[in-house]
C-alpha cells in the first residue's frame, strides 16, 4: 500500500469552508497534488461529489447544465451535511466561467464548491473576471521541509523550528518536491517521471492550451533555462541560442512561466541606489533538474520561499513578494521577502558555513533597513533556535530556517 502524505492545503480548505461560501479556486503545477487535495475534503462531509472533465460521464452530465449537476450532488435533497463538490479540469470546457457562475449563484447555500486545474484556471481568472467576488485563489505548492511535518494551521507566518527528519532533507534535494517521485525514493523512477513530464507539460499542455506551434523550439528554450537557474535571464543571448526573436523569448518564458515550469523572481529597486531594474532571475518550479548542487540548492530556498509568500498572501495574512537585490556594482544578494511592499527580509543562500558573513548582505540590510538578514547554509545540522529572533545578520541552518516557513 503506497504511502500517503498529509498536506496543509487539506487544513486550508476546512478552514475555508468553515469560514466562507466563496468557491475554491486550488491552482498549482501538473502532478503537485491538486486532485488529491480537492478528494481530500470527502473527510469533512458524507455528502461529497466529485466531477473530471477529462471522465466522459462526468462530462456528459456537465453538459446537461447546472440542474444536472445539482442532481448529481443531490442537492435536491435533505441532508444531515453540508455537501461539496469538486470540479477537475473544467477549464477545458469552453464555457466553464459562465457555468460555474450559474451553478454558484444559483446553489451557493446548499454546497460547498472545489475548483481545481492547471495554468488555464489562473490565466483566464484574470481581467474581465464574471467570476469576481465569487472565489478565492489559493497556490499549492509541491512538498516542503516544513510541510512534511506541520500541516496544521496557524495565526502566524512564522512558526517555531522543529527537528525534521534527516531522510526527509535529503530526500527533497534528491527526488524534488513533488509527492510521487518524492515517496518512491527511487532512482529510475525519478529519471522515467522527469523525461515523462516535462513531455506531458510541452506536447500536451502547452500544446493544447495555447497557439504555440513550436515545440520543439519550445524544448530547447526549456533546456536552457535549466542550466541557467538562479542567473540573470539574458533574452537577447537566448533569443540567439533558440533561433527567434526576443520578444518571442520574453512570451514562450510567460508561458512556461504560466504551466508552472519555471518562475521569474524581479529585482528590487527601491531604497538602492544604482539598482538593477530589468531584467528578473527564473527558477524552475522542480529544482531537481537544476545540475549544479549550488544553483540547485539555492533554487530549492527559492521555492520554499516562494510557496511561503503565496501561502502568507493567500491566507489573508498580507502582500508578500519574493525579489532579489543587485545593483550595478554588482553587489547581490539572492533574495528579499517582502511584506505589504516593506522589506522584511534578506536570504543568502551558500553550501558551506565556512568563512564570514556576506558583505552584501550586510551592506544591503543598512540600505534598505529589512528587519532580518539570514545566511542559509547547507552544512550546519539542525539548531533549535528561532532564527527570527535575531536582528543582525547571521549564519543559520537551512534545516532550521526552512522549517520555520510552510
Amino acid at each position: 500500500m503506497e504511502e500517503k502524505i498529509k498536506r496543509i492545503y487539506t487544513s486550508l480548505i476546512k478552514e475555508h469552508f468553515k469560514n466562507h461560501k466563496q468557491m475554491i479556486f486550488l491552482s498549482g503545477p501538473r502532478q503537485a497534488g491538486k486532485t488529491t487535495v480537492s478528494l481530500m475534503a470527502k473527510e469533512f462531509t458524507s455528502q461529497f461529489s466529485y466531477l473530471n472533465w477529462d471522465n466522459l460521464d462526468h462530462r456528459k452530465i456537465v453538459l446537461e447544465g447546472v440542474k444536472s449537476v445539482a442532481g448529481f450532488a443531490g442537492l435536491d435533497k435533505l441532508t444531515l451535511e453540508e455537501p461539496i463538490i469538486g470540479f477537475d479540469e473544467i477549464h477545458k470546457y469552453g464555457k466553464w466561467k459562465t457555468f460555474l457562475k450559474g451553478f454558484f449563484d444559483t446553489y451557493k447555500e446548499k454546497v460547498k464548491i472545489i475548483v481545481t486545474g492547471s495554468s488555464r484556471l489562473d490565466i483566464y481568472k484574470k481581467g474581465g473576471d464574471s467570476l469576481m467576488g465569487r472565489y478565492f485563489p489559493y497556490r499549492l505548492h509541491q512538498l516542503s521541509i516544513a510541510e512534511l511535518q506541520r500541516v496544521e494551521l496557524t495565526d502566524k507566518e512564522i512558526n517555531e523550528p522543529f527537528k525534521s527528519k534527516s531522510e526527509d532533507f535529503e530526500k527533497l534535494l534528491k527526488n524534488g518536491g513533488f509527492p510521487e517521485p518524492f515517496i518512491k525514493n527511487n532512482p529510475r523512477f525519478l529519471n522515467r517521471w522527469k523525461t515523462l513530464r516535462q513531455e506531458q507539460l510541452i506536447r500536451e499542455d502547452i500544446r493544447d492550451l495555447s497557439r504555440i506551434q513550436e515545440l520543439g523550439q519550445i524544448e530547447i528554450l526549456a533546456e536552457i533555462l535549466k542550466h541557467q537557474a538562479g542567473q540573470l535571464t539574458n533574452y537577447s543571448s537566448i533569443a540567439k541560442k533558440v533561433n527567434v526573436s526576443t520578444d518571442t523569448i520574453r512570451r514562450w518564458i510567460k508561458t512556461l512561466q504560466s504551466f508552472f515550469y519555471c518562475f521569474s523572481v524581479q529585482p528590487w529597486s527601491k531604497n538602492i541606489p544604482r539598482s538593477l531594474i530589468k531584467e528578473p532571475k527564473i527558477y524552475l518550479w522542480d529544482w531537481i533538474n537544476v545540475e549544479e548542487e549550488g544553483n540547485r540548492v539555492e533554487n530549492l530556498v527559492a521555492s520554499h520561499l516562494l510557496k511561503a509568500v503565496h501561502f502568507w498572501t493567500d491566507c489573508g495574512f498580507g502582500q508578500y513578494d519574493l525579489w532579489f537585490i543587485r545593483d550595478k556594482e554588482k553587489r547581490e544578494v539572492d533574495f528579499l521577502v517582502s511584506q505589504d511592499k516593506k522589506p522584511w527580509f534578506l536570504v543568502e543562500v551558500k553550501l558551506s558555513s565556512k568563512g564570514s558573513i556576506s558583505k552584501n548582505l550586510v551592506y544591503f540590510q543598512n540600505k534598505i533597513k529589512a528587519k532580518h538578514a539570514f545566511q542559509v547554509v547547507f552544512d550546519m545540522d539542525y539548531i533549535p533556535r528561532d532564527c527570527f529572533k535575531y536582528t543582525d545578520p547571521i549564519i543559520v541552518p537551512a534545516q532550521t530556517f526552512l522549517t520555520q516557513l510552510v
